[in-house]
């Protein structure tokens, strides 16, 4: 068991020196970073999708919201005139509740579907359309890698290597010349 552990001291302790003289040898990196999210929430492009996004939420959320009060009307009903309906009303009744709810229900999960379909198809867009000038600007400035903020789990950079309002500013100005 110590024979073991002294061995795999050893070794890292090897990889350490390894990783160590390579540094040296080879020249630094020119590193870049971007927060997407950041870009999404804060260029015009990004507002107006996200305001797209919200818009059909929320109408959505509306028609959802009638289906509710169409289905608590007709269970009000029912209740209501439980007692003076004929069997065949109460049947009929009941049929359009449960008819209500299905169609609720479907509604309800095709406006999800809808809504993650939308969305992924307009970040999409939007990530096609913010790649080409991140790169430019990763071309300008003679960086070597740019890393994304919202993907990296990055806990710590220096401020001076964020690139996010630069492409924002660019990215605006490429939807504006269009």
């Amino acid at each position: 068991m110590l024979r073991r552990s002294t061995n795999i001291i050893l070794l890292v302790g090897f990889f350490i020196i390894i990783l160590f003289s390579m540094g040296y040898a080879q020249q630094t990196t020119k590193v870049g970073v971007v927060n997407a999210q950041e870009v999404l929430e804060k260029s015009t492009e990004g507002k107006r999708v996200i305001a797209q996004l919200e818009d059909k939420n929320m109408k959505n959320q509306n028609d959802i919201a009638k289906l509710d009060d169409e289905i608590r009307n007709l269970q009000t009903k029912l209740n209501t005139q439980r007692l003076t309906l004929t069997q065949e009303a109460m049947m009929n009744l009941n049929s359009d509740i449960e008819r209500k709810q299905t169609k609720r229900k479907r509604f309800a999960e095709d406006s999800v579907r809808e809504m993650n379909e939308l969305s992924a198809r307009l970040f999409q867009k939007v990530q096609n359309e913010l790649i080409p000038i991140i790169q430019q600007v990763g071309k300008d400035m003679n960086l070597d890698v740019i890393f994304d903020l919202s993907q990296s789990g990055t806990l710590y950079f220096n401020p001076t290597i964020n690139l996010t309002e630069e492409v924002i500013k660019r990215y605006d100005a490429s939807k504006a010349a269009k």
